[in-house]
């Protein structure tokens, strides 16, 4: 029975050719590619799904294609690396700089569901992400950031595991790499984080290292939770601002934010924040600036309180 006609196969991903980066195909103009339809479920939506796999170039490793490619239209990613196809950057760091709200469920059941319907919706080559309405600073963001030329360094093999332990006999005819693994933040990395843009340690540290550049480094004094907004238009308003700081953060809750002080006679504002933790994410956010009202506004962190000063005791002299 073919898979269309089972209705439990019905949700089943077919495809005659994979979705992938510059990077992910290799440099070789005449690769050779194998297809097994079914061959594993999706890796963001739990759906069997037709794989590919290939050898990008010569001295690199065997590469597959690791999600559906539904779960790839909808997020505008490659199959096999999750980047962003036009960017060339993690789903986090896009979306932060876009002001992109993540509508996929986390949950398998849901995922499925989600999942079969956006794959009635997305037709031919037509990618699910809008990004029509995102604000310029966050377009300028991403062009500050965006990787343009493919970078083949990451097709290489894996390192080898016995050579690690030093039961290695093959030497230079091992297909593996031989060199002692890095371990680091970025050495722990998972599909559902890169795809999702949760937590994603590469997407943090793209982003933290572009708000160091731009002025926005997190000062040592942890008691700061505010951000200072200067330049801003005349015709804002109070409500106005609050409702910009918001959506342009739509990863952070809007319970997080304790307040939105806005000065109107020196046109600047400050952001009040319930924790270091969402002050830190909105300043990653707005690091090349916040658009107000069509406008550029200056972001900076706010400054500590200066201590007060204890007044001695006064001493008080009784008479005997």
């Amino acid at each position: 029975m073919p898979p269309k006609a089972d209705l439990n196969k019905s949700g089943w991903e077919q495809s005659e050719f994979p979705i992938l980066c510059e990077t992910c195909l290799g440099d070789n103009a005449f690769i050779r590619m194998s297809k097994q339809e079914f061959a594993r479920s999706c890796g963001a939506c739990n759906r069997p799904f037709t794989v590919f796999r290939w050898n990008p170039g010569s001295g690199m490793r065997i590469k597959a294609t690791v999600i559906c490619q539904t779960c790839a239209k909808i997020k505008n990613v490659c199959q096999t690396c999750l980047l962003d196809l036009e960017y060339g950057l993690p789903t986090q760091v896009r979306d932060t700089a876009l002001a992109l709200k993540n509508e996929a469920p986390t949950s398998d059941i849901n995922r499925e569901y989600y999942s079969q319907n956006m794959d009635g919706k997305l037709d031919g080559n037509k990618s699910g992400l809008d990004s029509g309405r995102a604000v310029s600073a966050g377009k300028e963001m991403l062009k500050q950031l965006a990787r343009t030329d493919p970078y083949y360094k990451r097709n290489r093999p894996q390192v080898c595991s016995f050579f690690v332990k030093g039961e290695c006999k093959r030497g230079d005819e091992c297909p593996y790499r031989h060199e002692k693994p890095v371990e680091s933040e970025l050495s722990h990395q998972n599909i559902q984080d890169r795809y999702h843009g949760h937590n994603d340690p590469v997407a943090r540290k793209i982003l933290r290292q572009h708000a160091d550049s731009q002025g926005l480094a997190p000062p040592d004094d942890v008691a700061i939770t505010s951000l200072f907004l200067s330049a801003l238009p005349t015709s804002t308003t109070e409500q106005n601002l609050r409702t910009t700081v918001v959506s342009s953060i739509p990863s952070i809750p809007a319970t997080s934010i304790k307040s939105v002080v806005y000065v109107a006679k020196s046109r600047c504002a400050f952001v009040n924040f319930k924790d270091r933790a969402s002050a830190e994410l909105a300043a990653l956010a707005w690091s090349s600036g916040l658009d107000v009202e069509g406008e550029r506004v200056g972001v900076r962190w706010g400054r500590s309180r200066p201590a007060v000063k204890s007044k001695a005791p006064v001493a008080i002299e009784t008479s005997a």
